[in-house]
């Protein structure tokens, strides 16, 4: 199902014509389609409902809190990351029986405030953590639900800044040492003991690193099991990539064959943190050309879009499709480039882009995902606005920084 195509020569998101929405928001902006994230949803429902399942969204992937609350309209839970993603969880009348809690640097008062909203589970990281969070539950008079997050040691083929199941990386424990903390918080009348939890990456576009890694896991649920350790979850975390320069991600259906495969003999309730795939081909940033810049052989098309806006192509050298709101058919090869002082301050380097003269405006394609929520003020830029479409109609679901909120913290 196409929710961004051209219609009379002008791309549109669902029945709205983007150009109307930078008419009437101005640019940059963010537009989101929320049928394209319905269906994923609903994906994922279809895909994985023959067995008990929780679909958590990842919330970093885009955490505002318009997606935020419709996400749990339509039955999702949540991974959170921070104390903050909670509350913006909460805020959008989210569900904490539906939240877990990831991240390797949980604070104390991150713990406390989990605790008391009484979240499903904590997957924890480390010893040290698990003692945190133990600690914590005996000073409230609580009990922890926890789930240690293994790492299998699994190569996921991805970019290396978001590969984590490694032993290399900073996340999850080593299934012999995580063997031996079970045992150990067992003891701990504190914590309660739910669940096994394994994330190895994102934008992972292979089925292999999945079945490596949930092989493991199923041996060593059972090897747990023998020890007397029964669980209630299997928290398989995210990390299903999306298309973004005519990939061949694996489908959502041929993701959750392998996963029941492989686990439906425990009779676990799946966890599943998708994030990316659920929104990051259902947003797009919208932004204007400002000037066209001949320097010898090489062209810079300027826009008013900057890395501040969208820091994956300068974070990892990510590739967004660039398409032209008013389709065009000639093209040329060209650096699509921001204001920002930075030489890294790019959207695409070297690419074949349509012909764009000043005032066009251009879309940067698959940006549902870490576009908005990896945003930032540098150069004392305010962060641009976001709009859901929905069918014909769109609403602002973030409205544009102003300068006087650049400081509204600062004394």
């Amino acid at each position: 199902m196409q929710f961004f195509a051209y219609a009379s020569g002008t791309l549109h998101c669902e029945e709205v014509p983007l150009d109307k929405v930078a008419r009437e928001v101005g640019t940059p902006v963010y537009v989101y389609s929320e049928n394209a994230m319905r269906r994923q949803v609903q994906l994922f429902a279809e895909a994985f409902q023959q067995v008990p399942h929780l679909i958590s969204y990842a919330v970093k992937a885009n955490s505002n809190l318009s997606v935020v609350r419709r996400l749990g309209e339509w039955g999702a839970g949540f991974e959170v990351v921070s104390g903050g993603e909670l509350f913006r969880v909460l805020r959008a009348g989210g569900s904490a029986s539906k939240v877990v809690f990831d991240g390797p640097g949980k604070t104390v008062d991150e713990i406390r405030y989990a605790l008391e909203s009484d979240i499903l589970f904590f997957n924890v990281e480390s010893a040290a953590e698990a003692d945190l969070i133990a600690e914590s539950a005996r000073q409230m008079r609580k009990r922890a639900r926890v789930s240690l997050r293994t790492n299998p040691n699994v190569n996921p083929g991805t970019h290396p800044y978001i590969s984590t199941g490694m032993t290399e990386h900073k996340f999850g424990i080593a299934l012999p040492e995580a063997h031996d903390l079970y045992l150990r918080l067992r003891e701990r009348p504190e914590i309660e003991l739910v669940g096994v939890t394994c994330h190895i990456g994102s934008q992972i576009t292979q089925l292999g690193p999945y079945q490596e890694a949930i092989e493991s896991l199923r041996e060593f649920v059972t090897r747990l099991r023998r020890e007397g350790i029964s669980l209630r979850y299997l928290d398989f975390g995210g990390g299903l990539g999306i298309a973004y320069d005519g990939e061949e991600a694996p489908s959502i259906s041929r993701y959750a064959e392998l996963v029941i495969r492989a686990t439906k003999e425990l009779g676990l309730t799946l966890i599943l943190e998708p994030g990316r795939v659920i929104v990051g081909n259902a947003g797009t940033l919208v932004t204007r050309v400002t000037f066209i810049k001949d320097q010898g052989a090489k062209r810079f098309v300027i826009v008013d879009a900057g890395m501040n806006d969208l820091m994956r192509p300068a974070l990892y050298g990510s590739h967004h499709q660039v398409w032209s709101v008013s389709q065009k058919t000639s093209t040329q090869i060209a650096d699509l480039v921001g204001p920002i002082c930075e030489s890294s301050d790019f959207i695409a380097k070297n690419r074949e882009l349509p012909v764009f003269q000043p005032g066009d405006l251009a879309a940067v394609m698959s940006t549902g995902a870490y576009g908005f929520s990896l945003s930032s003020n540098y150069n004392s830029r305010p962060r641009v606005a976001e709009v859901l479409v929905s069918g014909s109609n769109y609403e602002v679901i973030r409205r544009r920084e102003t300068y006087e909120d650049l400081v509204r913290a600062e004394m």
